[in-house]
């Protein structure tokens, strides 16, 4: 964990360095970077038996998880919503 601290301070400090230096194919090359984690990551989440036997109970609790977010998503916006109206003199 202490290595991959080390490596965003370390790229936090070469970025400030560097700050003025303009990088045209930044942006490229980090998506491609990102792209090819992501790969190497379900590579092993494909490999490991115990992560793929464990798939359907993960969805369903991951679905559930979802649905009660958007739901108290939803309350929250149409409380905050009615106390706003309330305050300008609106019902509704």
């Amino acid at each position: 964990m202490f290595v991959a601290i080390g490596f965003m301070l370390a790229g936090g400090v070469i970025g400030y360095l560097l700050r003025k230096k303009e990088f045209k194919h930044i942006s490229k090359v980090i998506t491609g970077l990102i792209w090819l984690l992501l790969f190497i990551l379900g590579i092993e989440v494909g490999g490991n038996p115990r992560i793929v036997s464990g798939l359907t109970a993960m969805g369903v609790e991951a679905l559930i998880i979802t649905v009660a977010a958007v739901i108290g998503s939803a309350v929250a916006a149409l409380l905050l919503w009615r106390q706003i109206g309330k305050k300008k003199g609106h019902e509704g």
